[in-house]
Formats: structure tokens, C-alpha cells, sequence
């Protein structure tokens, strides 16, 4: 009994230290609040605490289920979008967020589908979460006037004119057309087809005086024979000459051409112009700037016909690379899945024949002017062709030969785009 009352004298004292250290800290932490504070502090019940968490926890929710909300009352399908864009001033067409100081077309194509209300906003940055995927990836100033992106999206109403009301007048949503659930616009397409639009003068014999470039006209015999060597492009060939970083051995070198051919000239701001169109089931790197570099060289007289058939071989030889400016992406092809499902009575086929008015208005407002308007203007053909002497046609790889790529690729460093 005796040993109890010490310990209970120890523990009343520990609880009047708590005590009083405890008002210590309650009243210099209310010294430091205001009175109206403190007294709100005071007077506040536990039930009213109860209250605020629950409201910030309504409002949280709130802001969570807008996206919810949208997305039941317009649910997500899979969709095409036919577009088209002139790429003056744009990195070309992929994102690249890692380097958003570079412009892209999807940059501002994302851009217009998050104010638009199509994609929520928490997608823009990952596009991945709306199946995102584009037919062709073009490069830095390449147009297009049939590109085609599969992705999920709201369907609002009025859809495409409130897309388009978020982008540019260079680039422009043209058709909307619904698909299956796991079509995929790259690996559903079958071909693409690119148009190349150059000064005629291009053509023009090596001594020709490019001072008078614009009083050049395109001989018909020049046309037929430009013909006949772009015709030797058709078919499965070896294009590791045509890229870079491409061995002769690599299997995806070889590829299909099933068309490609220049058209009749036209007159355009006194400057004749020409239009080289090129189907194939896919295209590498620079691929169709160097197919018509080669043929330019060629025609010119630099080079000997025979470097087309050596330039398909094994050996390494040096390809010219044409300009970028005047490359389009002009359509693309779906004719396996057209097949498949175009005639199933629940999907359409992929085929824009009630957009060719819009397709061919955009072109003549948006396109075609540019390339025009910039070629007259900085006469990007006219410098390239001046660069076409330092190539070797005859020369396989070698220490002089890399030398002589490398003055080219810094020569080509301002048209380094398709």
C-alpha cells in the first residue's frame, strides 16, 4: 500500500506538467492568430469540420466527373480524320514533346482537339490514351492534302467545323468517317501516294543560264525521256542508296513502286511548273527526293543512265537529293480493309470521293501557292541544282566519297525537308 502512493504522487504530477505545458502551447499558438480567429477556432464543432471535408471532397469529384459526364453523353469512337496542311514553318507532322519549341502539325491539331471539347484535356499531353496514329509521317515543310489519323474521340456535334474553328487556315480537318475498334491508320494502309511539284527549268541542260529560269519551257521530248526513266522505278528494287543509315543487306530496303510519272507543264507566275506523282506501298527517309534527284542528274547530263541500275546494287553510290519544298502527301490507300469491311453495311469504305471538291479548293488556296510563291521568291531548285557537279556518279564508297556526302548534306542543310 505504502510502495502504491509514491507512484500515484509521480503520475498526478507528470499530468499537471502536461497540463500546464499544454496552455503554454495553446495560448502562445492562439496569441499569434487573430481574435476573430481564434474565436472561429474555437467555436468551430467537430460535425462542421465534418462538412468542409466533405465539400472539398464534392468538389474534387465534381471536377473529376465533368470528363466522366462528357464522355457519357458523347462516348469515344474510333474515328479517321482526313487532313490536310501546307507545311511551311512546321518540324513536319509528329510530335515531339520532348522539343516543343518545334512546331509541329500535331501540335496544333491536339491543340484544337482539346478546346474543341473532342479529347479531354488530361489526354493532350499522351495521346497513346486515344489510340492516336497517323498514315504518313511527314517531314519538316512537306504538305499534304489526303493525310489520314485514326483516334478516338467525342463525337460532338457539328464536329469537324468546331475542330477547324481551333486551327490555322494552313491546316485543315476536310472528312470524318467512323472504323473498326482496332483499325490503325499506319498499319491499315496499303499505299501512299506523294506529288513533287518543280520548276521545269529543272530539266534544263547543265550550261543552261538559270539567270533566265523563268523563261524556261520544258521540251516534249525532255518530258518523254523523264518518263522512261522514272517508269524504271516501277516495280521491287533496293532503295538503301536512296536513305540514310540503310545497309544493302537490310531486308526493309527493298521496296514496291507501283506508279510514277511526270505530268503535263503549266505556267504559274511566268515560271513553268511540272507535277511528278509516285505511288508505292511505303516510303523511306528521303527516298522520293533522292528517286528524282537521281533522274535530274541524269537528264542534266552529270550522270550516265546506267547509275539507276548500279544505284540498286550492293555498291554505295551517291544520290543527289532533290529540294523539299514541293513534296506533298496527296493520298493514302486502304484498299485491303476497303474490301474487308467497306461492304459490310456498318462501316464506310475509306474513299473521299464527295471531299475531292474541298481536297482540290485547299490545295489551290493553300498549297500550291506556297510552293510556287517560295520557289520564285528564294529559288530553291535553281541552289540545289548548282550543288549537283560536286556529286561523284561514278565513285563507290570511299574517304573522298564521304567527303563529298558530307558537302552535300551542307549544302542541303537549308532543304533539309521531307
Amino acid at each position: 500500500m505504502f510502495k502504491i502512493r509514491p507512484l500515484l504522487s509521480a503520475l498526478v504530477n507528470h499530468r499537471q506538467l502536461i497540463d500546464r505545458n499544454g496552455c503554454k502551447f495553446l495560448c502562445t499558438m492562439m496569441s499569434e492568430e487573430s481574435p476573430d480567429q481564434q474565436a472561429a477556432k474555437l467555436l468551430k464543432r467537430p460535425n462542421e469540420e465534418n462538412e468542409e471535408s466533405a465539400e472539398r471532397a464534392a468538389k474534387r469529384v465534381k471536377a473529376e466527373g465533368e470528363h466522366t459526364e462528357d464522355d457519357k453523353k458523347y462516348p469515344k469512337k474510333k474515328v479517321v480524320l482526313l487532313l490536310a496542311y501546307s507545311g511551311k514553318g512546321y518540324y513536319g507532322m509528329q510530335r515531339n514533346p520532348k522539343n516543343s519549341q518545334f512546331r509541329t502539325i500535331e501540335d496544333d491539331l491536339v491543340t484544337a482537339l482539346v478546346k474543341s471539347g473532342c479529347i479531354p484535356e488530361n489526354h493532350g499531353d499522351d495521346m497513346k490514351k486515344m489510340s492516336f496514329q497517323r498514315c504518313a509521317r511527314t517531314d519538316k515543310g512537306v504538305s499534304a492534302a489526303g493525310q489520314v489519323v485514326s483516334l478516338k474521340l467525342r463525337l460532338i456535334e457539328d464536329i469537324i467545323e468546331k475542330i477547324n474553328e481551333h486551327l490555322p487556315p494552313q491546316i485543315k480537318v476536310l472528312g470524318l468517317k467512323r472504323v473498326t475498334q482496332g483499325f490503325n491508320s499506319k498499319n491499315n494502309c496499303d499505299a501512299r501516294t506523294y506529288c513533287y511539284m518543280l520548276p521545269t527549268v529543272a530539266f534544263s541542260p547543265k550550261d543552261y543560264d538559270t539567270e533566265k529560269a523563268a523563261a524556261f519551257r520544258l521540251e516534249p521530248e525532255t518530258l518523254q525521256k523523264a518518263n522512261r526513266l522514272f517508269a524504271l522505278y516501277k516495280g521491287t528494287h533496293n532503295f538503301h542508296n536512296f536513305t540514310s543509315q540503310k545497309a544493302p543487306t537490310d531486308p526493309s530496303a527493298r521496296r514496291y513502286i507501283t506508279e510514277m510519272s511526270c505530268g503535263e507543264p503549266f505556267v504559274r507566275n511566268s515560271y513553268e511548273f511540272a507535277v511528278i506523282t509516285v505511288r508505292g506501298q511505303s516510303f523511306m527517309l528521303h527516298q522520293i527526293r533522292k528517286m528524282i534527284g537521281l533522274v535530274i542528274a541524269v537528264i542534266k547530263g552529270y550522270a550516265k543512265e546506267q547509275v539507276m541500275e548500279r544505284s540498286w546494287g550492293q555498291e554505295k553510290v551517291d544520290v543527289p537529293k532533290a529540294p523539299g519544298l514541293g513534296l506533298v502527301l496527296e493520298r493514302v490507300h486502304f484498299d485491303r480493309y476497303n474490301k474487308r469491311f467497306g461492304g459490310d453495311g456498318l462501316h464506310e469504305r475509306l474513299e473521299w470521293d464527295r471531299e475531292e471538291e474541298a481536297i482540290k479548293a485547299f490545295k489551290e488556296a493553300h498549297i500550291y501557292p506556297t510552293i510556287i510563291e517560295t520557289e520564285c521568291e528564294e529559288g530553291s531548285m535553281v541552289s540545289w541544282m548548282a550543288t549537283l557537279p560536286i556529286h561523284d556518279f561514278e565513285a563507290t564508297v570511299s574517304e573522298t566519297q564521304d567527303s563529298k556526302d558530307q558537302k552535300q548534306e551542307n549544302a542541303d542543310e537549308g532543304n533539309n525537308s521531307d
